[in-house]
């Protein structure tokens, strides 16, 4: 049964991952998303559903105990911000080159180095380009409300069992801690060890009289073996490009100049979008909700309509050398934000937007 709760980003996750039959979260305590363990605890839920929720002793413990879960075909999860993300980078190359599908949450803060506990968008490029070492993807979704960290928690275990691939839910210090209505999705029971043996062949839950032994490994000695391992990765990530990009747009039809942010930029550029048109000025957003897959086409799309456009992050700019693909040189691409936790208003955005790209 559905439930209405007004909570914040960082517990509708929490609530979020029991409902949909999560196994295992493992974790370590980084503010600002310290209440997805913490709510977890709260509840309790290895006396209801069975799920474990175990305190590591580091956040490279926790991303083990992660890649251990995942191989027995179990729904794992862990949760930091981060400078903790970024400990976990290894354990997350070592979960995609084994085809382990998990779901991992960033909730960014600034930095570099241990940075400010305020919101950023800064690990954009750690979370889309592959942080660790190797040739690899995940699929990473980008939330806007709190609904959102509730939805993409049950849409992110389903993406990566689908296609055997961790998958990220890239959110921020703002989100996570902000309280909104959300609505929670349904309990769904966890799997049997028998279900999981059927329903995901290679899972590592014991041989069985029918098959070879199943093993999971990260390590080739020979090139040809590990080219094979990559090649298949590579046609894995195209199927995964192909079939779930996900984007929102926002009084795109006759716009003059397109805003494109995620997260946090988005809900300030909803805002910006308003007030640019009160003073006439044509804007639509387009808001990526995967950030990989990116919505290249549909960016592109709008080279031949706009006359500019202009990315809102709370970075020194990433997302928009993306987007500066995307339109390959058709349309000026220019990029505002703020630093070190800083959150600009509507109205500073609005006058940088007219300054970068409407009467520049």
């Amino acid at each position: 049964m559905e439930e209405v709760r007004l909570m914040k980003g960082n517990e509708a996750i929490a609530e979020a991952a029991i409902r949909c039959g999560c196994d295992g979260y493992f974790g370590y305590p980084i503010t600002p998303q310290s209440e997805i363990m913490e709510t977890m605890m709260a509840i309790a839920p290895w006396n209801t559903t069975g799920m474990v929720v175990l305190q590591a002793e580091s956040e490279l413990a926790s991303i083990n105990m992660v890649f251990g879960a995942a191989g027995c075909g179990k729904r794992a999860m862990t949760s930091s911000s981060s400078p903790g993300v970024s400990l976990m980078q290894e354990g997350i190359s070592d979960l995609a080159c084994a085809e382990l599908p998990c779901v991992l949450v960033n909730v960014m803060r600034g930095g570099p180095g241990i940075g400010t506990i305020q919101a950023s968008q800064a690990d954009y490029y750690q979370s889309v380009k592959g942080g660790g070492h190797g040739d690899y993807k995940m699929i990473v979704l980008a939330p806007a409300s709190v609904q959102e960290m509730a939805d993409h928690t049950v849409l992110a275990f389903d993406l990566a069992f689908q296609y055997r691939i961790p998958t990220m839910i890239l959110t921020d210090g703002i989100i996570g801690q902000m309280m909104e209505k959300a609505i929670l999705p349904p309990f769904r029971p966890r799997l049997t060890n028998d279900e999981i043996r059927e329903k995901y062949p290679w899972a590592t839950l014991g041989k069985t009289a029918d098959r070879a032994p199943n093993y999971i490994l990260t390590l080739e000695l020979y090139s040809e073996d590990m080219e094979i391992i990559n090649l298949r990765l590579q046609a894995n990530y195209k199927r995964i490009q192909e079939a779930e990009v996900r984007y929102e747009e926002f009084s795109c039809e006759d716009a003059d100049y397109l805003i494109i942010a995620f997260g946090t930029s988005a809900r300030i550029s909803q805002k910006v979008v308003e007030l640019a048109r009160e003073e006439g000025i044509k804007v639509g957003l387009l808001r990526p909700i995967t950030l990989f897959p990116f919505p290249t086409n549909e960016i592109k799309a709008y080279a031949s309509q706009v006359k500019a456009m202009l990315t809102v992050e709370l970075n020194a700019g990433q997302m928009v050398d993306d987007v500066r693909l995307a339109v390959n040189g058709q349309v000026p691409v220019e990029h505002y934000g703020r630093l070190g936790g800083i959150i600009p208003t509507p109205d500073e955005v609005l006058e940088a937007m007219k300054r970068l790209i409407v009467n520049k």
